[in-house]
């Protein structure tokens, strides 16, 4: 099994929730006040039988017109029609952009046609229903006439390799996944343990949809990671994209 990270790039988000691109070597801080600054970056991973990608970051194309996803899968070797299942992990716009790709002449379509997409069903609809700017319609309504959808509630598998968990916390209808292939454990906790900090520190996030579930959460998948070696993968992560964990005194360390 080996990971692949697809960095998207760096973003500043304020109250209006719109993905401005961030290059600290050009861009000041101060110049954009009262912003969270994030990394986007979902995961190709190879296993026997599959090419899983986690999320696919926010959609954004290069000054060609290339979808940055499609470009990052390129340069580690593959073909975006070589992904076989598209993993979610939830719906919000800066992890279901990259699901379909908009043309410059503003056409759309499925950026993994021969791709399941596998998506929660509870916010499957949460997605249709909300009125928060978190979640494109357009987008949706495109894969619903085109895509190969997958829908899964609770906690199950799709297959020996591919473990599936809800969990809430981050939004109403947040899943993680846990894949598993001889000795390797990779764990995808999208946004429940989106950075190595949130697991270090320990706190109580205010962009959680329930933060103290979402704290407890982290803790209890790090004393699981650190019991069975998981590699996890951070799609925000900032220090790390990628790292085991430690169980130490009062809390964990990453490595």
């Amino acid at each position: 099994m080996q990971v692949h990270t697809l960095f998207e790039g760096t973003y500043s988000v304020d109250a209006t929730k719109k993905f401005v691109p961030f290059d600290s070597t050009i861009h000041n801080f101060k110049d954009r006040p009262a912003s969270l600054f994030i990394n986007v970056q979902p995961f190709l991973v190879e296993l026997k039988n599959d090419l899983i990608l986690f999320d696919t970051g926010l959609g954004f194309s290069d000054e060609q017109g290339e979808l940055i996803l499609h470009k990052n899968i390129r340069n580690a070797g593959f073909d975006p029609t070589d992904v076989s299942k598209v993993l979610m992990s939830h719906l919000h716009y800066d992890h279901s952009g990259g699901m379909i790709y908009k043309h410059a002449n503003g056409k759309l379509e499925l950026s993994f046609p021969d791709a399941e997409y596998v998506i929660n069903r509870g916010e499957w609809e949460t997605a249709f229903s909300s009125t928060s700017s978190s979640y494109h319609t357009d987008i949706f309504e495109h894969l619903q006439r085109n895509a190969q959808l997958k829908f899964i509630e609770g906690d199950g598998s799709l297959d020996e390799s591919i473990a599936f968990e809800f969990t809430g916390a981050h939004c109403p209808n947040h899943q993680v996944f846990l894949l598993t292939e001889n000795s390797q454990k990779v764990f995808f906790g999208g946004d429940v343990l989106p950075e190595p900090e949130e697991l270090v520190k320990n706190f109580i996030a205010k962009y959680d949809f329930d933060g103290r579930k979402a704290m407890e959460l982290r803790k209890e998948f790090g004393k699981r990671a650190a019991a069975e070696n998981w590699e996890c993968l951070f799609y925000h992560g900032k220090s790390a994209a990628t790292g085991f964990v430690d169980a130490v005194e009062g809390g964990f360390k990453i490595r």
